[in-house]
């Protein structure tokens, strides 16, 4: 039940020409992936930046084992970060530090264009619902127009035009540009934190390459 309060600022058709035209100008302009993306990444907007300090810790833990049992018993170590997990699995496989360097890196990159599509999307909702609102307004107030002689078209007309730059407005200031904003805050600060994870894992491929290359022979 709406409060009376809230009623006056309630109308159908303001909210389909804003929400409708906005989603429908999502679907045609979005891939769906990303906004299958765009939409999941709602359930991170809570969480605190990443950082990289247990990340680095297990490495550190990963390169006391590798040199006191070989880096082959690395293989059995569970790690929860993917990208350590591919880098550790890597230097097991014998993998060079340019390798590893070049792998962590086009992961990291590869995550970052994905965060930055989920935030694009919702950045672009921040773009298209006042634009969707202002054509809310001007079928309004055409519809206004055509009807002046009848007062009750015209305070229904006139709702529509005003209501829709009012939920375009909000729409963009309330959910899309936020949204957007963090996301992209979160992103940036991801992308610092794991480039931290580069030079122990690739200091640890280059040392434990010449012991990988014995082995082989």
């Amino acid at each position: 039940m709406m409060p009376s309060a809230l009623a006056p600022y309630a109308d159908p058709v303001a909210v389909t020409f804003v929400v409708g035209g906005t989603a429908l100008a999502l679907l045609i302009r979005t891939p769906p992936a990303d906004i299958g993306r765009a939409v999941r990444a709602l359930a991170t907007l809570g969480r605190r930046p990443f950082t990289a300090e247990d990340g680095l810790d297990q490495i550190a833990k990963l390169d006391r084992i590798a040199r006191r049992h070989g880096v082959m018993t690395l293989d059995r170590s569970r790690i929860a970060d993917p990208d350590i997990a591919d880098a550790i699995a890597g230097i097991v496989d014998g993998a060079g530090p340019d390798i590893v360097g070049e792998r962590l890196r086009h992961r990291c990159e590869a995550r970052a264009e994905r965060h930055l599509a989920a935030a694009d999307m919702w950045g672009a909702v921040a773009e298209l619902a006042p634009l969707l609102g202002m054509i809310g307004t001007l079928v309004g107030l055409v519809r206004m127009f055509m009807a002046m002689t009848d007062p009750a078209a015209i305070g229904q007309a006139m709702a529509v035009a005003l209501l829709s730059t009012l939920y375009g407005a909000l729409l963009a200031a309330l959910v899309g540009m936020p949204i957007a904003g963090r996301l992209r805050r979160l992103a940036r600060a991801e992308a610092f934190e794991r480039a931290r994870l580069e030079a122990p894992l690739v200091a640890l491929a280059r040392r434990e390459r010449p012991h990988l290359r014995e082995a082989a022979e």
